[in-house]
C-alpha cells in the first residue's frame, strides 16, 4: 500500500493551489491575486486526495475474502498511514519552493512551496481506510465476516445433503416449540 504513495504524492502536487511571485528589485511581487485560504488549501487537498485513497483501501481490504479479520485492520492502518508518509514527502520533494539563486534573480518567476502545514491530515487516510472496512463488517451476515474457507489440497469438499443444510445458519428455520429466549415464563423459578 506504500507505493499507492506515489500517485497520491502526485495527485496533491497537481491538484494543490499555489501562488505565483515575480522578483522585482523591491521584492517578491505577487501575480494575480490569489485566494485567502492558499495556506490551509494544500492541507484540504492532501486530506481529500488521502480520504479517496482510503476508502478505496478499505473496500478493497473487505473484498479479499479469505483476509479478512485483526490481522486485516492492522495491516490496512499501517499501510494507509505509510501511504500518506509517502504521498507527503513526495509532493514536498517535487513542489519545493524557490531556491536561493532563484530569489536572487531579478524579473524570475517563482511558485510558492508545497507544504503540509496539518500533520494530523496524515491520519485521513488509516481513518477512512478503517471506516469503509467497519461499515463492512457491520453489514457482514454472520460472525465469520463472510470468510471463504481455505481447502487444502487434494482435500473433499463436503456437499450439503439436502436445501436446509445448504442454508447459512443465521438463515435456517427454527423449530415452531423452540423458543427465541430461553428464559422462564414470569412466575416460574429458574433452575
Amino acid at each position: 500500500m506504500a507505493a499507492a504513495g506515489i500517485p497520491a504524492g502526485l495527485v496533491w502536487w497537481w491538484l494543490a493551489p499555489r501562488a505565483d511571485f515575480r522578483i522585482t528589485d523591491a521584492g517578491p511581487v505577487v501575480i494575480g491575486t490569489p485566494s485567502n485560504e492558499l495556506l490551509v488549501a494544500d492541507d484540504v487537498v492532501f486530506a481529500l486526495v488521502l480520504s479517496v485513497a482510503g476508502l478505496l483501501f478499505g473496500a478493497a481490504a473487505w473484498f479479499l475474502r479469505r483476509r479478512r479479520g485483526v490481522a486485516t485492520v492492522f495491516a490496512l492502518a499501517g499501510g494507509a498511514t505509510a501511504t500518506g508518509v509517502v504521498a507527503w514527502r513526495l509532493g514536498e520533494l517535487l513542489g519545493a519552493g524557490p531556491t536561493e539563486e532563484q530569489l536572487a534573480d531579478v524579473g524570475a518567476r517563482v511558485t510558492t512551496s508545497l507544504t503540509l502545514g496539518s500533520p494530523p491530515a496524515l491520519a485521513a487516510a488509516p481513518f477512512m481506510a478503517l471506516l469503509a472496512y467497519v461499515v463492512a463488517v457491520l453489514y457482514a451476515r454472520g460472525d465469520d465476516l463472510g470468510r471463504t474457507a481455505a481447502t487444502p489440497a487434494g482435500a473433499a469438499v463436503d456437499e450439503p445433503a439436502d436445501e436446509q443444510d445448504a442454508a447459512l445458519p443465521d438463515e435456517r428455520p427454527l423449530p415452531d416449540d423452540r423458543p427465541l429466549v430461553d428464559v422462564p415464563p414470569p412466575g416460574r423459578p429458574s433452575s
